[in-house]
């Protein structure tokens, strides 16, 4: 079968766009149907005899690049978990997990459609992959220390994407966000959970991230009932001793929960931080003690800007009304105002700059209005070359990081716990975790930079319909397979530009 060029591939991807323009023109153009859009003609099946075909079109431009980067050599080079390879390595285990949550799977089961569709392996170019059951078991095979090299094994190849298109993003601070989440599970025998504070059985990792790229650095798993800083950190000094030597600046950022303040002095010499405070007696006096002309009013950044320059109307706030009727208590924010102090931590040696939110807040019961009140937050920082609203601003920003952990839990599903103790689960997380960096990785190896950045922002699933679910015919050669995309949509150019630019770049360990 004759292969397409390059030149040939583009004409075809820009004839298919004027195609589908001209039937939206065609649809543009027509008054009142006398039927439905939609048809209700016979339909007929077929399996065809030689053609190899699949809907996972985008999975061969991830593979490519998790090859040249060098992912499977690392991984083998630093897991032992095999005494032998009948047929499977390490890395084929922790691909296989990530390819299938890539490609639109749930859990571990999914792993058996996958193994039954020959165009997916002959896309990985694999003679078979490792069956659920085996999958499961690879899981049972680690031990703390082996999920700690795994994620160094990840960690080694990221700085070649972060000195090449990730540099931009990069700059001019890299942020590390650390926060904590519930992994709840329904199960009765699983070793290690425990019933957090909220009442719920399950597990409590800690997820250090990268807010410039959206990349998860390290996912520890922890019993149920732990607080959100345990152990913490030892992770935070390993995420910046990772992604100091590739920025310009770090900036360490986190609630009230990772202010340990016993750490401030030893961060500040390596990194920049910004952590909440609590509101503690002590802390409302000394704020209340500033002088009025100390505060300065809080203007924040509009939600977004309008493309026309006009003010959309605003419908009406249905649960303000109902509150209002109700005689419910209602709180509204009538103004925000921003001061700032020197303070010095007990266990800290170094004085730091404190930035105060003063927010004066409404309260009321229907019509009736009632004593206002003022609450006080609170931040910590090293930060002294911004203004105290740029601060607030930063921090708040770090709110950013709930989006990754929610796709974590609901897009990729890397928080199912489903096998059956504490450590298994962690290696299966952190497995799960890379079909999400693989994302990151991705959107960094698009061509314009605006599409890096929209890409790395975009939702999992998102990303799943848009860039791996493309059906294509698969061509297996003795030497190379080729992935032909049979249906046209606009997302195919953005994987052909990735594709492009993974080919062309010469990464420093990539096998090639």
């Amino acid at each position: 079968m004759k292969t397409i060029s390059h030149r040939q591939s583009r004409r075809n991807s820009a004839r298919r766009k004027r195609k589908v323009k001209a039937r939206h023109a065609r649809g543009r153009r027509w008054g009142t149907g006398p039927k439905p859009v939609f048809g209700s003609g016979k339909i007929r099946y077929e399996i065809g005899a030689r053609i190899n075909a699949m809907s996972y079109g985008g999975i061969g431009v991830v593979r490519r690049l998790v090859s040249k980067l060098g992912l499977p050599g690392e991984i083998n080079g630093r897991l032992g978990l095999l005494k032998r390879h009948l047929p499977y390595h390490e890395s084929d285990h922790v691909l296989n997990i990530a390819y299938n949550l890539l490609c639109g799977g749930t859990r571990l089961e999914d792993l058996g459609s996958l193994r039954d569709n020959a165009a997916y392996m002959d896309a990985l170019g694999a003679e078979v992959i490792p069956s659920p059951t085996a999958a499961g078991d690879f899981t049972r095979r680690y031990d703390e220390a082996d999920v700690l090299e795994l994620q160094e094994a990840f960690n080694a190849v990221r700085p070649q994407l972060w000195l090449g298109r990730g540099r931009d993003l990069l700059a001019p601070v890299a942020y590390i966000d650390v926060d904590g989440t519930l992994a709840p599970t329904l199960g009765t025998k699983k070793e290690g959970m425990d019933m957090s504070y909220k009442g719920v059985w399950g597990y409590h990792p800690l997820i250090v991230s990268l807010a410039n790229t959206g990349e998860v650095l390290y996912l520890v798993n922890r019993p149920g009932n732990v607080p959100s800083h345990t152990g913490a950190a030892e992770w935070i000094d390993r995420a910046v001793g990772l992604v100091a030597p590739h920025a310009e600046r770090v900036c360490v950022r986190g609630d009230t929960d990772f202010s340990l303040t016993a750490h401030f002095d030893r961060w500040s010499e390596e990194a920049d931080f910004i952590f909440g405070y609590d509101a503690q007696p002590g802390m409302v006096k000394r704020a209340e003690a500033l002088e009025e002309g100390d505060w300065k009013p809080l203007e924040r950044r509009p939600r977004y800007t309008s493309r026309t320059g006009k003010a959309r109307r605003r419908r009406e706030d249905v649960k303000e009304r109902i509150v209002r009727e109700r005689g419910y208590l209602n709180r509204r924010l009538n103004c925000e105002h921003v001061g700032e102090y020197e303070y010095r931590p007990g266990k800290c040696r170094e004085t730091y700059r404190m930035v105060v939110v003063r927010k004066n807040i409404s309260r009321m019961r229907g019509e009736n209005a009632l004593i206002d009140e003022l609450r006080y937050f609170f931040y910590i920082t090293t930060r002294r070359d911004i203004s105290a609203a740029e601060v607030v601003r930063l921090a708040n920003a770090r709110c950013d990081q709930e989006n990754v952990v929610a796709q974590l839990k609901s897009g990729v599903g890397a928080m199912r716990v489903p096998v059956y103790d504490l450590v298994s689960n962690w290696a299966y997380m952190v497995m799960a975790a890379l079909a999400w960096n693989l994302k990151s990785w991705f959107a960094l190896m698009m061509h314009f930079k605006a599409d890096r950045k929209k890409y790395v922002a975009m939702e999992f699933r998102t990303f799943v319909r848009e860039m791996i679910l493309l059906p294509c015919q698969v061509i297996r050669r003795a030497r190379q397979t080729t992935l032909r995309i049979i249906g046209w949509q606009p997302s195919a150019d953005r994987l052909f530009s990735a594709w492009r630019t993974i080919e062309r770049t010469a990464f420093q360990t990539g096998f090639g």
